[in-house]
């Protein structure tokens, strides 16, 4: 899977729209497909008909402009907290390389005017509420296109107070258009909605993915546990893809460490299994979101609205919007990331148990003080949180528009889901980050050069803690760590084979 950052995303999105705007004679090509289509007299589903369960009736030439405003009005019943500005702008930059393929048949208007909202920075405001992943994300996709009308919000500068469209589009001197056959279809049906945020989370998990290892080789020397099951021989037997990197990570993060030497003849025979199967755990929780990360992909790539247009003058009636391939991955994504929150808490848990030297709660002296008991409650919390997300949104479904739409993917709650699932693991990761950098702090002996780096680096952040305070301030500085590439960055120039 691709390794970018939601920012970089956008990026790439902005360089494929570019060769979009400097050429969309598909646009062109396409629309001229519908436009002989309607001159025919013809029927043809969501250029001359109703929607859903009304595809039966047919409508007059006279009232097609209004049919497709009426079908974002309609359709814009979003409700509940908004997306983040930058979420919207993803699905603004989708919705707009996907019609510019061509095969949804929108105007070249239309499209460029799709542009201008990018270009002078007006994002729709879309509620996360209302969408069931059936006909794609109706209620999202209408959110975003109703400004094409002058209608909807769109969001200040800041992105944190919408605005009204109309005002903001006579400040940017831009007019409404009046849209034309079929193009209110072709904006409103898609699965722009829940691939941006799947989008968001798989990428930014390849980042998290790697510095759950460096956590989990900090903890496994805090401990002072045993290197013998990331032995490369171990993994050839097995040979997972996933399992055989982290173990790779593992063995790079170890290099040179003496509180490895320290136990060679202490006679302990194994750690618990959140220490000793770190490498399978993560590593398949890697695989699962490999194949996940391969699903959005494709689906960045797709054309996933209905009707389709293709060059024969063929229009087809089709499923592409229905958001199954993304339903199932983000259900198998909460299902991996949610992993890394299980076992990343075990480990916690267990550093708490005044285990070989470490003092109880990772405090020199306990009982007036608590020391990181507390803590791992809100791993616990969390974890427990996560249990009750990672129920499959996909295996689901309510019929809607009188059973017309009768299979529906919930997709877009998945995502949803997906995204607070991948907040709650950050949070879960960086408190094992404290609870790890305290307890190397009782070792005299050198862990490996990798965990001795970012053991450094958080201390330069992150002060020892010798009695109770508050850990508000920590806990928001470790998840910082987390979320920027401070930790990834200076670990990986130390340790340049980390992946």
């Amino acid at each position: 899977m691709t390794d970018i950052s939601l920012s970089n995303l956008h990026s790439d999105l902005s360089a494929r729209i570019l060769e979009l705007i400097a050429d969309h004679t598909a646009v062109v090509q396409f629309r001229e497909v519908v436009d002989t289509a309607l001159s025919s007299g013809k029927t043809y589903y969501g250029i001359n008909t109703g929607f859903g369960s009304l595809a039966t009736k047919r409508i007059a030439h006279n009232e097609l402009e209004e049919l497709q405003h009426n079908l974002l009005r309609s359709h814009a019943v979003g409700v509940g907290e908004p997306l983040s500005k930058e979420l919207s702008k993803l699905m603004l930059q989708l919705k707009i390389h996907a019609l510019g393929l061509g095969h949804s048949g929108i105007s070249k208007e239309t499209f460029l005017q799709l542009i201008a909202l990018l270009e002078n920075d007006l994002i729709p405001v879309i509620p996360k509420q209302g969408s069931v992943g059936a006909s794609g994300d109706l209620a999202p996709l209408s959110h975003l296109a109703l400004p094409l009308l002058g209608e909807g919000q769109v969001w200040d500068k800041e992105g944190k107070t919408p605005l009204d469209t109309a005002t903001a589009f006579k400040k940017k001197k831009i007019k409404p258009i009046a849209l034309q056959a079929k193009e209110g279809l072709a904006l409103n049906n898609g699965t722009q909605f829940m691939l941006a945020l799947a989008a968001d989370v798989l990428h930014r998990a390849q980042y998290l993915l790697t510095c759950a290892d460096i956590i989990a080789a900090m903890s496994i020397e805090a401990i002072r546990g045993s290197h013998s099951p990331f032995d490369k021989r171990v993994q050839g037997v097995r040979p997972h893809t996933g399992q055989t990197l982290v173990a790779e990570n593992l063995r790079a993060l170890f290099t040179g460490s003496k509180l490895h030497a320290s136990h060679t003849d202490c006679g302990r025979v194994q750690d618990p299994y959140s220490f000793r199967c770190s490498a399978v755990v993560h590593g398949a929780s890697r695989d699962a979101l490999a194949h996940c990360g391969s699903v959005v992909e494709t689906e960045l790539n797709s054309v996933t609205d209905n009707p389709l247009v293709f060059e024969n003058g063929d229009i087809v009636s089709a499923g592409n919007f229905h958001g199954q391939p993304l339903a199932l991955a983000c259900d198998y994504a909460a299902l991996a990331l949610s992993e890394l929150g299980n076992i990343s808490d075990r480990r916690t848990y267990f550093l708490l148990s005044g285990h070989d030297r470490l003092p109880l709660f990772l405090l020199q002296d306990t009982g007036t003080d608590s020391g990181f008991m507390i803590p791992q409650y809100t791993t616990a919390a969390l974890v427990s949180e996560n249990k009750v997300l990672a129920h499959p949104a996909s295996v689901d479904s309510i019929p809607t528009s009188l059973g017309q739409e009768d299979h529906v993917s919930m997709g877009s709650i998945g995502a949803v889901k997906l995204q607070q699932i991948f907040s709650n693991v950050q949070r879960i990761l960086s408190i094992e980050l404290l609870c790890a950098a305290q307890a190397l702090d009782f070792h005299k002996e050198a862990p490996g050069k990798g965990v001795a780096c970012a053991h450094k680096h958080i201390r330069t952040q992150i002060a020892h803690r010798t009695e109770d305070k508050e850990f508000q301030i920590d806990f928001d500085l470790a998840l910082k760590l987390l979320t920027d590439d401070s930790l990834l960055g200076v670990v990986k120039k130390e340790i340049s084979t980390l992946q």
